[in-house]
């Protein structure tokens, strides 16, 4: 499928991947937005102050190779590919 498609597939909560990607078990998923506070014990509060109700936006994570999550955003390369694909 195209990137337009995926890009809705991904909002609908499904995991994508692309054919041509370098491992296996490899996909990105949508982070919904949610509220919270922040809990003094995790590293948020080195930069924000213990119990300050924080507005996390919808974002997109990928989860790599190694079983790893970060934020992920789309090159060029993703987003003119035809080769995404449910993972």
């Amino acid at each position: 499928m195209n990137f337009s498609t995926a890009l809705e597939e991904i909002k609908k909560g499904s995991k994508l991947t692309r054919k041509s990607w370098n491992g296996p078990n490899q996909y990105v998923f949508l982070i919904p937005g949610s509220m919270f506070k922040v809990d003094p014990d995790r590293p948020l509060a080195q930069y924000i102050k213990p119990g300050t109700v924080v507005m996390y936006k919808p974002h997109i994570d990928i989860k790599l190779v190694d079983g790893s999550i970060c934020p992920w955003f789309a090159s060029m390369i993703d987003l003119f590919a035809d080769d995404w694909e449910f993972a």
